[in-house]
Formats: C-alpha cells, structure tokens, sequence
C-alpha cells in the first residue's frame, strides 16, 4: 500500500509542476500542445517499443486484454442504454457519453500509473492495443452511421484503417512486440538514444495534463449537463472497475498483483481522445469535455482507495 501511495504521490508531483508552470507562465500559451505532441509522437512509442521489446508477449496478450475487452464493452453498452432510454439523448450524443464511460486514457495516465503504481508499462499495452486497434474505430464507425459523415467507397476504409496502422503508439507497441516474439534485440547504439528519449514520455505528459487543469471549469449550470456528467463520471470510475473486478476475479480467478493491476486499468480516466470525437462530430461535446477533465482529477484518488481495498 505504501508503494502504491508512493506512485500516486510521485504523479500528482510531476502533474502540479506542469500546473505551477501554467500559472506562471513559465512555458508559454503553446506549451500543453508541444509538450502532448513529443509525448504522443515520439517519446511514448519510445517507451513502448524498449518496454515490450522486453516483455514477455504470452503476459500482453493474455487474459487481462480478456478483462478490458469484456468490462469496457459491457460498460460501454451499459452506459449507452441509459443515455438513450433513461437520459432520452440522441444517438450521436449517447454514444460520444458511452465512450465517455469506456475509453481510458491509456497514454497520457496509462503510462505513467502502470510504471509508478504497477511497476511494469507493459501492464497499459493490451488497453492500448484494444482501444486504438478496435474499441475506438468501432465507436467511430457508429457515429458515422448516425450523422451522416462517413466517406464513399474506399475512402471510408481509409478514413479508419490509416489512423490505426499509421498511429504512433500502434507502431512503437507491436514493433516492440514482433522483437520480443522474435527474441531479436536491436544494438545498443540503437537501443541507447530509443531508452533516452523514452525516459522524457510520462513527464511530458504529466506536465502537459498540469497544464491543462489550469483555469478549468466543468459542470457550468447553462450547458444543462450536470447529471449526465455525472453519470458518466460514476460509470467510469466506478462500474468500469467494478465490472472488471467481478470478470477477473470471479470469471478467471486472477488474483494478487494481477487482479489489482486489472482493476486500476479499468479505472483510468475518460481518454481525451473523446473530446476530440466530440468537436469532430459536434455532438456530446460537453460531457466529452467534462467527462475527461472530472475523470482525470477523481481518478487518481479513486485508484488509491482501490489499492486500500483491494491490500
């Protein structure tokens, strides 16, 4: 338990830094995107590829990738009966809610909570794996068919094959992947820069998402959102780990470290990929943003009262 705190506590540091930097304009107004972008097309995929070069591929693509599949679909579709039937929202806008419910930020927080919390980054690499590779498309390819923007013809195979094999988290994580399966290891003179400019992906990230926190202000009373906000902060946070517990444990008997590593995946905050969803397809827009900013803050202190429980 004492290490786990220790983890959290070394995030919520490097998170503040990147806050105070904001506040005194240290880095100036373009900061949170440059620093988002090395993390994002660089640095991360970095960190992938020398973590999963060393990782044993059986551990990734076992059952735990079996646990997010199954607790992000169920929450997913749990969350979109209730914006439909319940909360009566249009189809686009339920759906923008259920990712809202399901999606986890498997890079800017995933990454640095399954290193200092897990003690092992390829712990986030099925979750990545998932959500860029399948979860995320399939959400996209319902919004299209609900508004009404899909592409033509080929056009629309691109518009969402491209993004998966030309990601650059997709490339790092199975680059990383065929080296482990193949036991081939690159030089050192290769490997030496890849392990430097890995090491600058979590604290750019986190300085970036303390940026971010900077004169924020959800839940405004005019945008009408508060309690499907709300909603889907508790589905999040909540259901979501929730489900995975129940899955992991009672389903296929995982416990100890794996079970809890399960279980703080599952509760990772709303992906900031939503938003952008959202202003792509103009719909949901304040509960994506919402969503994603609560999620983000709860997240961490929610994680630490799991680690209580779960010790």
């Amino acid at each position: 338990m004492l290490g786990v705190l220790a983890g959290f506590s070394v995030v919520w540091a490097i998170i503040g830094v990147g806050w105070l930097c904001a506040r005194r304009s240290v880095l100036g107004d373009g900061a949170q995107r440059v620093l988002s972008r090395l993390a994002f097309f660089v640095a991360s995929p970095a960190l992938l590829l020398e973590t999963l070069a060393n990782a044993d591929v059986r551990s990734v693509f076992s059952s735990h990738l079996l646990v997010i599949a199954v607790s992000s679909t169920a929450v997913g579709l749990l969350s979109f009966l209730a914006f439909v039937w319940w909360r009566r929202r249009t189809l686009p806008e339920s759906l923008i809610a259920s990712m809202s419910s399901s999606l986890a930020n498997s890079a800017n927080l995933g990454i640095p909570i399954s290193v200092f919390v897990l003690g092992d980054a390829s712990y986030v690499a099925p979750l990545l794996i998932f959500q860029l590779a399948l979860f995320t498309p399939s959400y996209l390819l319902l919004l299209d068919g609900t508004t009404a923007t899909a592409k033509p013809g080929w056009a629309r195979v691109g518009q969402f094959v491209l993004p998966i094999v030309t990601n650059p988290m997709i490339i790092g994580s199975m680059t990383g992947l065929a080296l482990a399966a193949t036991g081939w290891r690159l030089p050192e003179v290769v490997m030496q820069p890849i392990h430097l400019i890995g090491g600058a992906a979590i604290p750019a990230m986190l300085m970036a998402f303390g940026i971010s926190l900077h004169g924020s202000r959800p839940l405004q009373a005019a945008d009408g959102r508060r309690l499907d906000t709300a909603l889907a902060t508790v589905l999040k946070l909540a259901v979501h780990p929730a489900i995975a517990f129940v899955f992991a444990r009672f389903v296929l008997g995982i416990e100890g470290h794996a079970l809890f590593a399960a279980v703080v995946t599952a509760a990772l905050p709303t992906a900031q990929n939503v938003y952008i969803a959202a202003q792509r397809y103009q719909e949901g827009l304040v509960v994506g943003k919402d969503t994603v900013l609560i999620t983000t803050v709860v997240a961490v202190p929610a994680m630490a009262a799991m680690a209580a429980l779960l010790s």
